[in-house]
């Protein structure tokens, strides 16, 4: 089975003044279709950087990034748009929603940009934002939203259509955590349909819904291991309901 992201021997510098930082140095992973891979790390220690990378918001400064088997650093602006758009959901600790839109709106976005009529593109949206216990909101525009609120509509955003990666930055930051299991739930769900994700995580309770998990240190993969296993009964992440 071919990897739906690969990352090869990926390095990143900066320029600071008379400077460089190395943000990322010589990382190489693979996530499979059907994977959820969690990156944990201190702050600073690259996990943002390689999200950007890995989505082609960013360009390596060393080494290969493929999304289905498409090298990033191969493709023009146009055709690395619309990679982006087609195959990529991004979920950012900025969000991101077009404050002009509303919630519904802005789930249904990516796909009629993709072609899909606007009346099957909004069908779409108000289901995921339904099941994200929002459809009573999907009329209202962001600013009439809470931070919370907004975040939910971030991710159905992320993952409305037929993504083949998900990546996503600390998506539960703002919400309860009963809010936040059912994003890890929809995340999870994604995967198990078939999608590859990476969730940048600091907390180890949310990091358990991986398949895997990847450390980073200063810019370096320092280790990788799969979640605790001695999780059972009703809290069991992945026992999905």
């Amino acid at each position: 089975m071919s990897a739906t992201l690969e990352l090869q021997g990926v390095g990143r510098t900066y320029p600071t003044g008379h400077a460089r930082v190395e943000a990322l140095a010589d990382v190489s992973l693979a996530v499979q279709p059907g994977e959820l891979v969690a990156v944990m790390g201190p702050s600073g220690s690259g996990k943002s950087t390689l999200l950007a990378i890995a989505g082609g918001l960013d360009r390596a400064s060393a080494g290969r990034v493929l999304v289905d088997g498409q090298d990033l650093g191969a493709l023009d602006a146009h055709a690395l748009a619309r990679l982006r758009r087609r195959s990529i959901g991004y979920v950012f600790q900025e969000l991101n929603l077009v404050a002009t839109l509303t919630a519904e709106e802005n789930v249904a976005l990516p796909l009629e940009l993709d072609g899909l009529r606007p009346r099957a593109a909004a069908s779409q949206a108000g289901t995921l934002l339904g099941a994200l216990g929002l459809r009573e909101l999907a009329g209202r525009f962001p600013e009439e939203l809470s931070g919370g609120e907004q975040q939910r509509v971030a991710i159905a955003r992320a993952v409305v259509g037929e993504r083949r990666l998900l990546l996503a930055d600390e998506p539960t930051g703002a919400l309860d955590s009963l809010t936040g299991e059912t994003v890890l739930r929809l995340l999870r769900r994604q995967c198990d349909a078939g999608c590859a994700a990476v969730l940048v995580t600091h907390d180890a309770r949310h990091a358990a819904w991986a398949d895997r998990v990847v450390f980073l240190r200063d810019g370096r993969m320092v280790d990788q291991t799969a979640p605790a296993d001695d999780l059972d009964g009703p809290h069991d992440p992945r026992v999905l309901t």
